[in-house]
């Protein structure tokens, strides 16, 4: 998420530009809002150790096979696999970060996001946020700050509580960064989902940028919820025990991208993303859905805030007073959250996770009374006290959709 600071912080974006909807001009309050994204900068383990591949299926003997449209990508942007794993992927040229909505490649380095990396992945919108004169009372409708709810630890272990939420892993220019993210199904192949819903900033920079690189997904990351101490010497299995799954596919939305923002209300609106992944070593044939035996459906009707009773935030957050490596919830009753009046209003809720819970899902009563992903952390102060997340629309419909079919079948 990024952090907005009680109302009027700095704000840092990042823009992600997917989907079939209209680019619409950003109207919003000069607002700082941090991105709750997390990353390293301290000077970070650039090593891209073992072996790097394109993502792709398994083959029978869990052997990684880079299939032909995918090996066609990579050579249309001029990316050698050998090169890129040597370290290449650390060029953020502007003239060489793709940008586009089709330009999405992450082509896998096997053993890159090791127990270490994955640890040190921090907060990188520490002191950014948004500020109270940053929202605007008479543009659209916004409710009074909701009071902080406190984040609550989940209990371990986190898959038999939460099997659906997980991190997401990613490098960017400033370092290695986390988010958070959820299992999503997949109306393609019910029941064999490989899909993930997080935050359009936690895959691309927006307005500024490009697309992240080595972006992965770690379901119930730290499973038996393990201290920072305790992780130190923790193997991979102990970190990743239902695998880590690199992002073959992502997009988001074109608002996103062209309006994004790392801070302020920039493209919040829109800031929401579906990645396609594959497992970096063999998952025996089984999808992400079936690894972790759950998945969620997305409400795009969800009913409106004054009918909603209350939503369940979950993610990982990293900035102070936490460390990125338990799993948090926040439950609430929601407010309105107006950015602009040309924009949909976003949902806010009181909860005191701080950046790193970015991307996480918001779960609530769908339409159908059942529990459904009904958006995803956005943004929300440097102090910590409140979140918002997008109203999941037609954009949102039109994204999840599009990366649905286009792995229809596989």
């Amino acid at each position: 998420m990024r952090s907005i600071r009680p109302l009027f912080a700095a704000r840092r974006g990042r823009s992600t530009r997917r989907g079939p909807s209209p680019v619409l001009a950003a109207v919003g309050l000069a607002t700082a809002l941090a991105l709750t994204a997390t990353a390293c900068e301290s000077g970070g383990d650039t090593n891209a150790g073992g072996d790097a591949s394109a993502p792709a299926a398994t083959g029978g003997d869990d052997k990684i096979q880079i299939p032909d449209d995918i090996q066609d990508r990579l050579k249309e942007h001029g990316i050698d696999l050998d090169q890129w794993k040597g370290g290449a992927w650390k060029n953020w040229d502007k003239d060489d970060w793709l940008r586009e909505a089709g330009d999405f490649v992450n082509p896998i380095i096997e053993d890159l996001w090791d127990p270490d990396r994955m640890r040190e992945a921090e907060d990188p919108d520490q002191g950014k946020g948004v500020d109270d004169n940053d929202l605007s009372g008479d543009q659209g409708v916004t409710d009074p700050e909701p009071a902080p709810v406190e984040a609550q630890p989940v209990q371990a272990a986190y898959h038999d509580n939460a099997a659906e939420a997980g991190k997401v892993f990613f490098d960017s220019p400033e370092g290695t960064m986390v988010c958070s993210a959820t299992v999503v199904e997949d109306p393609a192949n019910p029941g064999k989902s490989n899909l993930v819903w997080t935050a359009g900033h936690c895959v691309h920079a927006g307005k500024s940028g490009g697309w992240y690189r080595n972006i992965a997904f770690v379901p119930s990351y730290n499973n038996d919820a393990k201290s920072a101490a305790e992780l130190t010497n923790a193997t991979k299995e102990e970190v990743a025990p239902y695998g880590v799954w690199w992002g073959d596919w992502a997009q988001t939305s074109d608002q996103w991208i062209e309006q994004g923002g790392a801070t302020g209300g920039q493209g919040a609106s829109y800031d929401f993303a579906v990645i396609h992944v594959t497992p970096e070593e063999g998952s025996g044939g089984k999808s992400l859905e079936e690894t972790v035996g759950s998945a969620l459906p997305v409400d795009f009707d969800a009913p409106a805030v004054s009918e909603v009773g209350s939503i369940t935030a979950t993610g990982y957050p990293a900035a102070k007073p936490f460390d990125g490596e338990t799993m948090h919830q926040c439950k609430d009753e929601p407010g309105r959250l107006s950015l602009a009046k040309s924009e949909p209003t976003m949902y806010r809720i009181g909860c005191t996770m701080t950046g790193g819970s970015s991307g996480g899902g918001w779960v609530a009563a769908g339409s159908d009374g059942k529990p459904a992903l009904v958006s995803n952390t956005s943004i929300g102060p440097v102090t910590a006290g409140w979140l918002a997340g997008p109203h999941l629309g037609e954009e949102a419909k039109g994204i999840y959709d599009a990366v649905s079919e286009k792995f229809a079948g596989q």
